[in-house]
Order: structure tokens, then C-alpha cells, then sequence
């Protein structure tokens, strides 16, 4: 088995492609790249260490990262086939509250010139103006306002990125999880 470094927009894309659960790296990209070769699999003598080295796509192993962690999350949870932009809004921001329980609080402090956008509760975000629409975040205890257009959502959402400290290519991944039609330039 060899051993190739790939970049972490790659290996989210890759983690986002899964299937099965377990289902190596090795296995999706022979599954996307060589479709013809999924009935005829090849003999796979691989030790413990490679397939933890190789293939904790879908259960993280602890040398991963935050960020690889929510990637591979909002898989499982299905973010992608979400119909409704406020609820991939909702979604997103919910895993991004749980892989950073501590430092999540910062993001009390963006507000629009009227709005508070987010809130530890309900009659907070009431209070900041008229058609909030405050929803809470999955799994948490903070709310944030819903009743945005999707540009807004998208700001909102790279705002959050920023503050948590996220580095501008998972913010643009998490950007076009949020919404797909955006370009590269967020």
C-alpha cells in the first residue's frame, strides 16, 4: 500500500463521497475514479495500522482534526441532501457549536447595524427586532435568527467561520454546503 499526502479540500470531498459506513479512502476513489472496477475488487492484504492510517473517513481517528471531524459529521448527518437552506443553516452551525463547545460563545458578539443574529435564547433575538424568526441550534443552547435571505445565511455563516478561527478553504466548503450555487469566491 502506498502512502499520498492530499490537501484538506481533497480529503473533505473524499470523506463527503462515502458511502458505507467504514468505507475506506481507497475504496471511494476506486469507486469514483475506476466505476468499472467496483465488481471486481482487488485483494486486499492490509495490516491494522494501514487501515487506521488510510481510512478513518466516517469514525475520525484522534489525530484529526476539528475541522476533519465536522466535515465528516455533516456527512453522516446528511447535510448535503437537506431540501431547505435553513435547514443546512441550522445544521451547520449545530456541528460547528458541538466541535467548539468552547469557543462557540464568541459568536454572540456579531450583530447586524439592528440585529442580533445570535442569542442564548429565544426573547433575546425577539427583543432585537421584528421578524426574527429565531430558531434554536441543534443540540444546544443557542439560537440564532433564520429570517435572512441565503446571501445573509452566507455571510452569517463566514462571519462564524471567521471568529471560530476556521481557515478560509473550510469556510468555503462550508460555504457551498450552506449553499451550493456559490462560486469559489465565496
Amino acid at each position: 500500500m502506498k502512502t499520498i499526502e492530499i490537501d484538506e479540500d481533497l480529503y473533505r470531498y473524499i470523506a463527503m463521497q462515502t458511502q458505507d459506513i467504514g468505507e475506506s479512502a481507497s475504496d471511494i476513489l476506486r469507486r469514483l475514479l475506476l466505476p468499472e472496477a467496483e465488481s471486481a475488487s482487488p485483494e486486499k492484504t492490509v495490516t491494522s495500522k494501514q487501515v487506521t492510517a488510510s481510512s478513518a473517513i466516517t469514525v475520525p481517528a484522534k489525530a484529526q482534526s476539528k475541522q476533519q471531524d465536522l466535515f465528516a459529521h455533516l456527512e453522516r448527518v446528511g447535510v448535503v441532501r437537506q431540501k431547505r437552506t435553513v435547514d443546512r443553516f441550522l445544521s451547520i452551525l449545530g456541528a460547528m457549536v458541538k466541535f467548539n463547545p468552547d469557543s462557540f460563545s464568541k459568536v454572540l458578539e456579531l450583530r447586524g447595524r439592528n440585529r442580533v443574529y445570535f442569542a442564548t435564547s429565544k426573547d433575546q433575538l425577539l427583543a432585537s427586532g421584528s421578524s426574527t424568526n429565531p430558531k434554536q441550534l441543534p443540540e444546544s443552547h443557542y439560537w440564532v435568527v433564520t429570517n435572512n435571505n441565503t446571501g445573509k445565511k452566507v455571510t452569517m455563516l463566514q462571519e462564524v467561520t471567521r471568529v471560530l478561527g476556521y481557515s478560509d478553504a473550510d469556510s468555503q466548503a462550508l460555504t457551498k454546503l450552506l449553499d451550493p450555487s456559490t462560486g469559489n469566491d465565496g
